[in-house]
């Protein structure tokens, strides 16, 4: 079964408060997979919603990465990806509005290109806000709506 959100509905989970790990960093360790490192976190909506974050990078490229924001949807092991900051690794093109860029990118999950048959975040941005992986995380935890847990902050003051 294909899992469908209106405009409306991403943006309400991207505005939803998130409860990041105990064990959360903005500078993890990523382990060693074929090819590339990874990490991931589960994070627990305010409003009941799940979701996943998976950090990815080359091994070879330090700007081949993707910082990925899934959300968990409920009775299906299929992810819909609602954000993903890329590196500058390759070519994007925007197939609607015929658009073609080579640079750092964030991916958005859109009601239009789910309508086409293309994945949820077909549609991406280029962007000067990052230019390695980690700065494009703490991007992805301003937009996302992300929230350090209590602990987490009182060890920053």
């Amino acid at each position: 079964m294909t899992i469908r959100y209106t405009d409306a509905e991403i943006e309400e989970m991207i505005r939803e408060p998130k409860t990041l790990p105990h064990d959360f960093s903005t500078l993890p360790k990523l382990n060693p997979k074929r090819g590339h490192k990874e990490k991931q976190y589960d994070v627990n909506g305010a409003h009941g919603n799940n979701y996943r974050i998976i950090l990815r990078q080359s091994d070879t490229n330090l700007i081949d990465f993707s910082v990925i924001l899934d959300l968990i949807p409920p009775d299906s092991n299929h992810l819909f990806t609602l954000r993903r900051y890329n590196g500058k690794s390759h070519e994007h093109t925007n197939s609607i509005e015929h658009e073609t860029f080579y640079d750092f990118h964030i991916h958005m999950a859109t009601e239009r290109y789910q309508d086409l048959g293309s994945d949820e975040e077909t549609y991406a941005e280029a962007t000067d806000r990052y230019n390695e992986i980690h700065a494009a995380l703490s991007c992805m935890i301003e937009d996302c709506t992300f929230v350090l847990p209590d602990e987490y902050q009182q060890r920053l003051f």
